[in-house]
C-alpha cells in the first residue's frame, strides 16, 4: 500500500496543481465578470489577475512567446535533467503543466514531457524493459 501511495501521490499532486491553474485561467483571467470588476475597482482578484497576465506576457524568443511561467518550467527541466532527483522531475512536470495551461505552450510542453518521462524513469527505480528476462548476473537467458 505504501509503495502504491508513493507512486501515485506525485501524479495526483500534479493534477491538483493543473486544476488550480485551470481555475486561475478560466475563472480569473478569462472571466468577463472579473474583467468588468477590474474596470471599476481595484480588488484582490484584479491584482491577482494582473500578476497572472504579466506572467505569460513577457517576450518572444525565436518567434515563440515565452513568459515567466515558461522560463520557470525550462529552469526546472534543466535541473531535472542535470540532477536525477524525484522532486526535481515532479517540479519540471508540474511547472510544465502550469505553463501549458497559462499560455506558454512550447516551453511548457517540453517541460511537461521531460518531467513526466524523468518522473516515470525515477519511479521505476532505474529498471529497464529487459530486466525481467535477466538472471542474477545480468545475463539474458534463452527461452526454451
Amino acid at each position: 500500500m505504501k509503495r502504491t501511495l508513493t507512486l501515485v501521490l506525485p501524479w495526483l499532486l500534479m493534477l491538483a496543481l493543473g486544476a488550480l491553474a485551470c481555475l486561475l485561467r478560466y475563472r480569473l483571467v478569462e472571466s468577463a465578470e472579473v474583467a468588468r470588476l477590474c474596470e471599476t475597482a481595484h480588488a484582490l482578484p484584479c491584482e491577482l489577475r494582473h500578476l497572472t497576465v504579466l506572467g505569460f506576457i513577457t517576450g518572444n524568443i525565436f518567434g515563440w512567446a515565452i513568459g515567466v511561467f515558461g522560463w520557470v518550467a525550462l529552469a526546472a527541466t534543466a535541473a531535472a535533467i542535470a540532477w536525477k532527483k524525484l522532486p526535481l522531475a515532479w517540479l519540471a512536470a508540474s511547472t510544465g503543466l502550469i505553463a501549458v495551461v497559462l499560455y506558454c505552450f512550447v516551453p511548457g510542453a517540453l517541460a511537461l514531457l521531460v518531467g513526466c518521462l524523468r518522473l516515470v524513469r525515477l519511479q521505476s527505480a532505474g529498471a529497464t524493459p529487459g530486466d525481467e528476462y535477466r538472471g542474477a548476473q545480468g545475463q539474458v537467458h534463452r527461452q526454451p
